[in-house]
């Protein structure tokens, strides 16, 4: 059988053919990086996986990729601004042909200038309330001033009154004062109902809600500031995983997605794990030994580490777990140093008064040492520095990147 595939399966028409492509692939992702990854997004808008891979990818390139917004987005993923605007097709309860009919109002009549404006002018027999719940949860009212709390709270009476607007039109009615003062009284404009005075919702709950409702974190990511972390701590990405043989041990840092609790046949408590990473998502099996030491660990938005060997079979390449920690305590326990580099540009003596203040600010048990970079060829290392020490905590490595920028510094076992 390998015999007679070889005969055709990589004769030179299909060789050529490949070699065309991946020349066509190569010059539009090298030329017009933004639009491809857009295209490459709305291609796989379905994959979480793929997806999140591409907004690795993005980041890595420079390439923005901005919320969704009722006033920017499109349909489909697509170039906005310098970077990539997430598609209103991609929420989930979103259905295409209301996308469809917001994009022609929007068109047609301008842009939106409330919650109360939108119910008034789109067509609520398309958009329902549950998908207007999804567009303000994952951030699409944004850039109209208002907070998604706000919103929330009066979604009910921006849909009673939008719907009674469009009745009115339907029975060809008007306000006696003109269809000119009835759209400033809703459409947030003075003289619309006022907004309640309530605190927005804090990060943690706006990235739920954005992970529930598109499968990816938009607006932040809970492992950005852990990244510098991650990468000393971990033996492997999920990306990477696939490059490794069966049987492999690995360590691997991220975030909980989600829980699958289990009984055994001998009625023992297990799980299947989803754990994500700032590359993507690996499916984990914890069996019952484990369950029972760290099940306390075992819960969505737990930050951990896993230590585990890789499983590869025909559903995919999933993890079974021989150990839990949470990553706080493993950066706690593992650096034994912190190193940080440095460059003779003149604002180096303002950035080592600033390091002095995050040192201050951050004690611990973790000695600090420097690199000087005086020229292309030529370093200075010094010895771990005399009567300091720090907590390498992720707020830590977050203060030294903002004076330093990523890659500054790095966290050593």
């Amino acid at each position: 059988m390998i015999q007679k595939f070889a005969g055709y399966g990589f004769n030179k028409s299909h060789a050529a053919a490949y070699a065309v492509l991946c020349y066509q692939t190569a010059y539009l992702k090298s030329h017009y990086p933004t639009e491809f990854m857009a295209a490459l997004m709305t291609t796989d808008m379905g994959n979480t996986d793929k997806i999140m891979g591409y907004f690795t990818e993005c980041r890595d390139l420079g390439i923005k990729v901005l919320g969704p917004d009722v006033n920017e987005s499109q349909k489909n993923f697509a170039v906005a601004d310098g970077g990539i605007r997430f598609g209103l097709a991609a929420i989930k309860n979103v259905g295409e042909g209301a996308v469809e009919s917001i994009v022609a109002i929007r068109n047609e009549t301008g842009p939106f200038t409330s919650v109360f404006d939108f119910c008034r002018r789109v067509d609520l027999r398309k958009v329902n309330k549950r998908m207007l719940e999804g567009l303000i949860k994952t951030g699409t009212f944004d850039s109209t001033g208002a907070k998604r709390a706000q919103l929330m709270a009066v979604l009910d009476q921006a849909i009673e009154d939008g719907g009674a607007a469009q009745r009115e039109r339907e029975l060809g009615q008007t306000s006696i004062f003109g269809e000119e003062f009835s759209d400033q009284k809703i459409s947030g404009a003075p003289g619309a109902p006022p907004l309640p005075s309530i605190p927005e919702w804090d990060q943690a709950q706006r990235l739920k809600y954005e992970r529930e409702l598109t499968g990816f974190y938009i607006s932040a990511h809970p492992l950005n500031r852990y990244e510098t972390t991650i990468g000393a701590l971990s033996t492997v990405t999920t990306a990477g995983l696939a490059e490794l043989s069966d049987g492999k041990e690995v360590k691997l840092c991220g975030i909980i997605a989600t829980v699958k609790p289990m009984l055994t046949k001998k009625g023992d408590r297990m799980a299947y794990v989803t754990l994500e990473d700032l590359q993507g998502t690996v499916e984990v099996i914890i069996f019952p030994d484990l369950f029972k030491t760290s099940g306390e660990l075992i819960a969505p938005e737990q930050l951990i580490r896993i230590t585990g060997v890789i499983d590869r079979g025909d559903k995919g390449t999933k993890l079974r777990g021989s150990k839990i920690e949470s990553l706080a305590e493993v950066q706690k326990q593992t650096v034994k140093r912190v190193h940080i580099r440095l460059s003779d540009r003149p604002e180096a003596s303002d950035q080592l008064l600033r390091l002095r203040e995050i040192f201050q600010r951050h004690p611990g048990g973790t000695v600090v040492s420097l690199t000087f970079q005086m020229e292309k060829a030529l370093e200075a290392d010094t010895a771990p520095l005399p009567n300091l020490s720090v907590s390498p905590s992720e707020h830590f490595v977050s203060d030294i990147e903002e004076v330093l920028g990523k890659g500054a510094l790095s966290l050593l076992s």
